[in-house]
């Protein structure tokens, strides 16, 4: 009995460490959501603008951890320094764009208020939806969907990806992930990624399909990182038209072993 006494005071301080090294590997979140209307003016048919932001923020559990967390994501999808808490960025996001609206497009609509075929030029909407999702073992990943619809011909979609080390809040970039002057290669895995996707073989047939017609293929820092694959995300108009929608790239990190940045656990 005694020495299992001994041992059972020897194995708590290990089970503590394991118990505290566990919780550091978690980051946990809550949703802020904010919506709000417009009208243009009073009338029944008035043009109007309306906002849904339902955004996740890193909670007080995280720590220091929550503070960087959430400055990034102010500071990225709102635009707005985290000069106080996320609630109160997520709500001046949505009265300073909702005024913006009323201020600027008012005047106009003025002159075009009896031209029905510009009225739908002034119903915007501005639409922010996120999750969370386990990367590695080491990061976890923040998914942003912004759709948005400004006049003109169509909206706007977007997905806008962060990766956060799970231990330390750091935002991962791809100077993190890759060893210095790895451009080169992966501008040309991910080339070679695209044209498996669309089972184009040459730049010719690419650029006549709509692909990389006037822009080069580039590393995008719009990244998802996975145990064995990294996703990179091109959003419309990056890589390809509008017609052509949201491109993802996957490539496994045994694609690029050689370039990988010898700090980086995945």
């Amino acid at each position: 009995m005694r020495n299992n006494k001994h041992y059972l005071l020897l194995l708590l301080p290990l089970l503590l460490f394991a118990c505290k090294g566990s919780d550091e590997q978690v980051l946990t979140f809550e949703p802020v959501t904010v919506d709000k209307e417009v009208r243009l003016t009073n009338d029944e048919n008035s043009p109007r603008c309306q906002v849904h932001l339902n955004m996740l923020q890193a909670t007080d559990d995280n720590g220091e951890k929550a503070k960087l967390i959430n400055k990034v994501l102010t500071e990225r999808l709102l635009n707005k320094p985290l000069t106080s808490d996320f609630q109160t960025a997520v709500t001046k996001f949505v009265d300073d764009y909702t005024k913006n609206y009323k201020n600027t497009l008012l005047p106009l609509y003025n002159q075009d208020r009896n031209d029905t075929a510009k009225i739908a030029w002034y119903e915007y909407h501005y639409v922010i939806e996120t999750t969370t999702q386990t990367g590695t073992a080491y990061t976890t990943s923040y998914l942003a969907t912004v759709d948005y619809y400004e006049g003109g011909a169509h909206g706007i979609n977007q997905l806008i990806t962060f990766n956060f080390e799970t231990a330390t809040g750091k935002l991962i970039t791809l100077a993190d992930v890759f060893a210095p002057g790895y451009e080169s290669q992966l501008k040309s895995t991910l080339l070679k990624a695209l044209k498996s996707k669309t089972g184009l073989n040459s730049m010719s047939e690419l650029k006549e399909a709509g692909y990389l017609y006037s822009m080069e293929m580039f590393p995008s820092e719009n990244f998802i990182l996975n145990d064995e694959t990294i996703t990179f995300v091109y959003n419309p108009y990056e890589i390809a038209p509008y017609a052509l929608g949201s491109i993802e790239l996957i490539i496994t990190y045994n694609e690029v072993s050689n370039i990988l940045n010898s700090s980086f656990k995945h």
